[in-house]
């Protein structure tokens, strides 16, 4: 692995990377500042106390709302609309009118005021998504007139066939509220709520600019939510106020997310010329559409909303471009993600305008559930850190009935068919894209995607091997590790070493602690920007961190204790060996009866006391275990009368595990005795060297033997093939001239543990 670079100096002004010289520099200081910092309650002092009064301050707005919502009279009646834009009844809980069931509504009247015409335009609740200028002026003129006579005292509805009902209008009340209003109104309450969180959690120009969307889209789902009362009848001054102060609130919306994305997480140079060209263009269209210069007006409005929207669209590009930053890259997926169903929903209403008998509530589907979207991607906005499966879902759900929506009303207005069919296609293909895209959009909207288990496990698995046979490298090795699973932009050390592993930055970097107890001095790893700056850390990578670091530790005091257990029973066997074996060796010595059988017994009991040093020795040094080789070799030469050439080199001195220490001594005598007793040797040259991780075993001897390839290989020489198998290494033989036989074993990488 690579070696990681050194912490980076903060520059003046707060930020520590050249070059991220706004929000998204993260300089090593600020992390030490932020890891020294204990852990303690965040929501204290004024901070609590404000939330608690925003909290309650928001809920007694929207309690006032339904308060007085419940308080205006409403006209108790179902109608639908008629083939040729009438006004029909279709059900009512009011005596009086059941006589008129399917009959159309042609007037109101009350009082001796004159009685002015009704049609179906009393079903559209929402001005702000009526595109004719002069449908709209009739919509707003209708709902007012029906408000106001409704407020003055008995209502006349004046029917087709000449029948005139007169009704005393009732307060709508809390039940006559519906059951959306108050989910609505929940919602929005949330909202804004949440807006009040992340602006008091730390207060800073960009938290209050979220906040200022929240807020303002809170304002869209309480107009939503009135526009959803049963019955006919909105509240005075509603219907007037619609299309204006909407606009003005999605104006505010994207205003405030061109100067987010202008200013974090990278400030760009054209920043203040952006925000300032962004809030113009909202207070310019106010005023030209409240002077009237602004025809066809829905359209300068959908102008207006979808300017904002490429222009932060465009930021968020360019913010991407100057840096691979993960806040930078989910701001322009939700920006796109919010852009692109506008651009759905503008058309699809549009095209719908041209089917005055498609229902009413079809017509509102499409804009009332992109609202949902928006809200939804701004209430995930603060919790893109930790894992709120819920919202996710209900962002997902929220874009996918958008998409369903808009693809109704096309379906209808491009290929004229009814609404049951255009429904059926619209669900079908929101479907299939929810069922096909779901993971994709989870992992990509939010960038939450995590390494998989088997991935995890595996690189786990050879870094925890690695650790217990070099404890020192713990630090690289845990780096390399979370490299791997990560693929972080940058990764530096720091001194301060938190608790446990924590995410900084609001998801940009990942604090790993990695202590290496008595190996390694205790450091931690900072990872910033996942996935090379294509997503976010998240509480879920930190539990994960913390999980592979317990789970490594434990890998590794496992393999100890194996070893332990191991070393314990190979010196219970070589004392065993030495106490029984030995001794009757001894014994079998001292009453040999011939000095060969003496000879042969005294070099048995040599070889057996070399086996169970070797068997008995905590740990073997490659020095010390070429001493006794050499040694070895020389006794077993000598009383066969040959001599030993011997040449040992190396450039480090590394500790043989078992394995290694067992293979090579094996391998050694049995190339030695094979010179001897099948070459009848008179010479054998061994050459062991190790440089830069490669270990060369050579043996040439003088004997008789010749045509390596030609042998069969028996015990002894598939013993030793086996051998150097394990080792990781390969051997071959050869012809040595004039006489005699070349072995060579190569081992690559003989330093790591097999």
């Amino acid at each position: 692995m690579a070696a990681l670079p050194p912490p980076r100096a903060a520059e003046p002004g707060g930020a520590g990377h050249p070059r991220d010289p706004g929000d998204s520099a993260f300089e090593t200081s600020a992390f030490e500042r932020t890891l020294a910092r204990r852990d303690r309650p965040r929501w204290l002092g004024w901070r609590r106390h404000a939330l608690m009064a925003a909290a309650v301050l928001f809920g007694v707005a929207v309690l006032w709302l339904a308060r007085w919502v419940a308080s205006t009279p409403h006209l108790d009646a179902q109608w639908h609309a008629g083939p040729i834009g009438t006004l029909v009844l279709e059900r009512s809980t009011l005596p009086a009118l059941q006589a008129h069931l399917g009959r159309s509504l042609v007037a109101l009247g009350g009082g001796a005021a004159a009685p002015l015409p009704a049609d179906a335009l009393l079903l559209h609740r929402s001005p702000r998504w009526q595109v004719a200028d002069a449908e709209r002026t009739r919509q707003v003129a209708m709902h007012e007139n029906l408000a106001a006579r409704l407020a003055a005292g008995p209502l006349h509805l004046h029917f087709a066939d000449g029948g005139v009902v007169m009704l005393d209008a009732e307060a709508r009340g809390f039940r006559g509220l519906g059951w959306l209003f108050w989910p609505l109104a929940a919602l929005a309450w949330l909202l804004a709520l949440s807006g009040a969180v992340v602006a008091l959690a730390r207060p800073q120009p960009r938290q209050w600019l979220y906040a200022t969307m929240a807020w303002c889209q809170a304002g869209n789902l309480l107009f939503i939510a009135m526009e959803t009362l049963p019955g006919l009848g909105l509240p005075p001054g509603v219907a007037a106020l619609d299309m204006g102060l909407r606009v003005a609130l999605d104006g505010c919306t994207g205003a405030a997310a061109v100067t987010l994305l202008a200013r974090h997480p990278n400030r760009l140079p054209w920043a203040n010329a952006m925000t300032a060209a962004a809030w113009a263009a909202v207070a310019g269209w106010l005023a030209l559409a409240q002077a009237g210069l602004l025809v066809p007006l829905w359209w300068w409005a959908q102008g207006l909303s979808m300017a904002l929207g490429g222009a932060a669209l465009a930021l968020a590009a360019v913010s991407c471009q100057r840096e691979p930053n993960p806040h930078a890259m989910v701001l322009r997926r939700f920006t796109a993600a919010t852009l692109a169903t506008l651009a759905l929903v503008t058309v699809a209403v549009a095209l719908a305008a041209r089917l005055p008998a498609l229902p009413p509530a079809v017509v509102a589907g499409a804009p009332v559930l992109w609202t949902l979207f928006l809200a939804s991607l701004l209430l995930l906005t603060p919790f893109l850190v930790r894992s709120r499966p819920l919202l996710h879902e209900f962002a997902l759900l929220a874009g996918v009935g958008t998409v369903a929506a808009s693809l109704e009303l096309l379906f209808a207005a491009v290929f004229s068919v009814d609404i049951f069919t255009s429904l059926a296609l619209a669900l079908f293909i929101a479907l299939a894209v929810y069922s096909w895209a779901r993971q994709w959009m989870l992992n990509h909207m939010a960038g939450s995607s995590v390494p998989s288990t088997e991935r995890a496990f595996e690189l786990l698995y050879r870094v925890a091997r690695e650790v217990q046979a070099r404890p020192a490298r713990y630090p690289a090795l845990l780096g390399q590790l979370l490299r791997e699973l990560f693929e972080p932009l940058e990764v530096f050390h720091v001194d301060r070493v938190p608790a446990r592993t924590r995410v900084v930055g609001g998801g940009a970097a990942l604090v790993v602690p990695a202590r290496g107890g008595a190996y390694a001095p205790a450091t931690a790893l900072v990872l910033r920007h996942a996935r090379q700056g294509q997503r976010l850390f998240t509480l879920d990578d930190a539990r994960l961190v913390d999980r592979v670091l317990d789970q490594m530790w434990r890998a590794v005091a496992y393999d100890q204790a194996v070893e332990r257990g191991r070393h314990e029973e190979r010196q219970r066997i070589a004392q065993d060996l030495h106490d029984d074996i030995g001794a009757r060796l001894l014994t079998l010595l001292y009453q040999a009866p011939t000095p060969a059988m003496e000879d042969y017994l005294r070099h048995t009991l040599q070889d057996l006391k070399t086996i169970t040093r070797g068997l008995a020795a905590a740990e073997h040094r490659l020095s010390h275990a070429a001493v006794e080789w050499k040694t070895d070799l020389a006794q077993r030469l000598a009383a066969a009368q040959a001599e030993l050439g011997w040449i040992f080199n190396a450039d480090r001195d590394l500790q043989l595990t078992m394995v290694q220490w067992s293979a090579l001594t094996r391998v050694l005598r049995e190339l030695v005795s094979n010179a001897l007793y099948h070459g009848h040797a008179t010479r054998v040259d061994v050459r062991l060297s190790l440089e830069g991780g490669r270990l060369l075993l050579q043996v040439v001897d003088d004997g008789a033997g010749r045509d390596p390839q030609g042998w069969a290989h028996g015990l002894g020489l598939g013993g030793v093939r086996k051998r150097v198998k394990l080792l990781g290494g390969e051997v071959r033989w050869s012809n040595h001239e004039p006489r005699g036989i070349a072995c060579e074993m190569r081992v690559e990488g003989f330093g790591r543990a097999p």
